[in-house]
């Protein structure tokens, strides 16, 4: 009898355990991001004025442009290694339209570019198309040729950056027209532009993977795939759109960037596969696929964004910073991992 009674306290405590793990999986990195905002407040007054906050979000939109496409990968557990190199690559696309050809590199003069380009609507055509070719390719190997996302990214990875040095020949293409530019440093009242179309991107995303037939079919794939296959879903029709949708997203960025510095050139977009990664991770989507939202990649962008701001306001060099985002993603796995065994439990 003394048994009996015990067993189901014990599988009670052992259940909401289990339930306190799940929920604690889930707030964590809304609960880091307020008590770190907290910290900085407390250790640099200055980072709470609106204009360092703006300035946040700003820093943040790119790769948090990149980080939303990245979270349809990770969903279906792969992996693209090759977005910084797609961003290069599709702003020199842009650039080298906006400006005529490459041969302009050199032209400053807004009523030259004007001449001889096609317009910011045809270079952010541009870029995009070529983003979404480059993840068509990939998403092909993966898909077709059954090579692991890891590889056919990386070997993209080197592939796109070599385009893109001989798209660039050596030098960057700068001086855009003014209505290029504002797609970078415009502002709607205080709002920069990167901002809101980082946004918006991310609204859209949450739509299609929340409420759409495709976001279900996304997440069953990254659950099991075989289970999905039963299930009637075309695995390899979703594992090929969610490398083009990161691809499409990337070249986008890629446009963004180039209009945000108002230059284009190869080195462009250097280590953003850690960030964008990181964010995603961070945000709570599990490596292993099948679990995690945008939402939470949008909170796992603005935790990185506001670490390497609080950082930079206190003087902390950029090689530590480097350090602390590494640690900071490798504790997220580890922590997903523990989540997972404690559910199971």
């Amino acid at each position: 009898m003394t048994e009996l009674t015990e067993t189901p306290a014990g599988g009670r405590r052992s259940r909401s355990s289990s339930a306190s793990a799940a929920l604690l999986g889930r707030f964590a990195p809304v609960i880091f991001l307020v008590a770190l905002m907290v910290v900085f407040a407390v250790l640099e007054p200055r980072f709470l004025s609106p204009l360092n906050l703006f300035n946040v979000m700003r820093q943040i939109s790119i790769t948090g442009l990149i980080a939303v496409g990245m979270t349809f990968v990770i969903l279906t557990a792969g992996i693209d290694l090759s977005v910084g190199s797609v961003v290069a690559l599709a702003g020199l696309a842009a650039a080298v339209l906006a400006k005529g050809g490459a041969q302009n590199r050199f032209t400053v003069d807004a009523g030259d570019v004007a001449a001889a380009g096609y317009g910011w609507f045809a270079a952010m055509l541009a870029a995009t198309l070529v983003g979404t070719l480059c993840g068509w390719i990939q998403g092909i190997g993966i898909t077709r040729l059954k090579v692991p996302p890891f590889v056919v990214t990386l070997g993209g990875l080197s592939a796109f950056r070599g385009a893109a040095l001989l798209i660039a020949g050596g030098g960057p293409l700068s001086g855009f027209q003014q209505s290029y530019v504002w797609w970078g440093q415009g502002r709607i009242g205080p709002v920069p532009i990167p901002v809101i179309l980082f946004l918006t991107v991310a609204v859209i995303a949450h739509v299609v993977l929340r409420y759409t037939r495709y976001g279900r079919q996304v997440y069953a794939v990254g659950g099991n795939q075989e289970a999905a296959r039963l299930s009637g879903v075309d695995v390899k029709r979703v594992l090929l759109s969610v490398y083009v949708i990161v691809g499409m997203v990337a070249g986008f960025a890629g446009f963004v960037l180039s209009a945000r510095l108002n230059s284009s050139e190869a080195v462009a977009g250097i280590g953003y596969e850690l960030t964008v990664i990181a964010s995603v991770v961070i945000g709570g989507t599990s490596l292993f696929g099948g679990t995690g939202t945008i939402f939470g990649t949008v909170i796992g962008s603005m935790l990185i964004g506001v670490l390497i701001n609080g950082l930079v306001l206190m003087n902390i060099s950029s090689y530590i910073q480097q350090i602390i985002i590494g640690v900071i993603t490798v504790l997220a796995v580890a922590f997903d991992q523990f989540a997972k065994q404690r559910k199971r439990a």
